[in-house]
């Protein structure tokens, strides 16, 4: 999929798109113990890796290793996309790979913000979150991980994101007047860098979360970011490969942004005794119709 600086011959990648699936059971999937297994999504969330097109990719990326093809012409950045800072997904399988993995990618239900109304976010391939693990200093032979676990990876990732997204646009539903077709514009992960909240917590003795997202939301021409901190929930839900707990709300960058959290803060202490509400749900509309 990507060009290689080298003369030798590239092996010709096959990528699919396909829609995403959030409520297919995942225990079929797994060979192994599922909590094992969220451990090592935990760790390699792409938040903490290095990889692309996908709404939790880190901001800072370490370095491709010197094999990669990405190194060719590494002073020119002409590749990166702006979107999220990142070069060209790698497809191509690692030398040491034990087992095939699938190439194909997954359509998320996320809008995203291009010339082309209707594009939705893509997430990584199982082949490309092994070679972003791969580059992070991971090896296989440490976790034992097999083909099925990689699938169960996938499938935790893809619903953390989609239920973030769910979340944003419970949060725009209160301009939905405004604007009813919110898109992502762009992101980054902030793993290492807690929220003043996750910060907050953390002094009161609660545990930290294990990761961080910053989300850049199109409001119809206006940017929101939203902070996106990410709790371990406990065990694995096998039915829907959920445990994440989201902590998901505007930041405090305008006025409009603190007055929705001022609101919801009294909507939750009113109605729900301090417990989360059910905000007003946005309908996710086609470009088309909200123009």
């Amino acid at each position: 999929m990507g060009a290689s600086g080298s003369s030798q011959s590239t092996p010709v990648v096959t990528e699919t798109v396909k829609p995403v699936e959030t409520s297919e059971p995942v225990k079929t999937l797994l060979q192994t113990d599922p909590n094992r297994v969220k451990e090592a999504a935990k760790n390699f969330t792409p938040g903490n890796m290095y990889s692309s097109e996908c709404p939790m990719t880190k901001g800072e990326s370490p370095a491709p290793p010197s094999g990669c093809p990405m190194h060719a012409g590494q002073g020119d950045n002409s590749d990166i996309n702006p979107d999220n800072m990142m070069p060209p997904p790698n497809q191509r399988p690692a030398p040491d790979q034990p087992f095939p993995l699938s190439t194909d990618r997954e359509k998320s239900t996320i809008p995203k913000f291009s010339e082309k109304e209707e594009e939705k976010w893509v997430y990584p391939s199982p082949q490309m979150f092994w070679n972003a693990m791969l580059r992070k200093g991971w090896r296989w032979k440490d976790d034992d991980l097999t083909r099925s676990d990689m699938d169960f990876i996938i499938k935790i990732h893809n619903t953390n994101n989609e239920d973030a997204w769910q979340e944003v646009l419970k949060w725009e539903a209160l301009h939905a007047k405004e604007c009813s077709y919110p898109r992502l514009k762009r992101f980054g992960g902030k793993a290492n860098d807690l929220s003043p909240r996750a910060r907050f917590r953390c002094w009161l003795g609660y545990e930290k979360p294990f990761d961080r997202h910053d989300w850049i939301v199109d409001r119809c021409g206006k940017e929101v970011r939203y902070i996106i901190d990410y709790y371990d929930g406990g065990d694995i839900d096998t039915k829907t490969g959920r445990f994440t707990l989201l902590d998901v709300r505007p930041a405090f960058d305008s006025p409009s942004a603190v007055w929705d959290r001022m609101k919801v803060a009294y909507w939750r202490w009113r109605f729900a005794g301090g417990q989360v509400t059910e905000v007003p749900k946005i309908e996710q509309k086609t470009a088309e119709s909200s123009s």
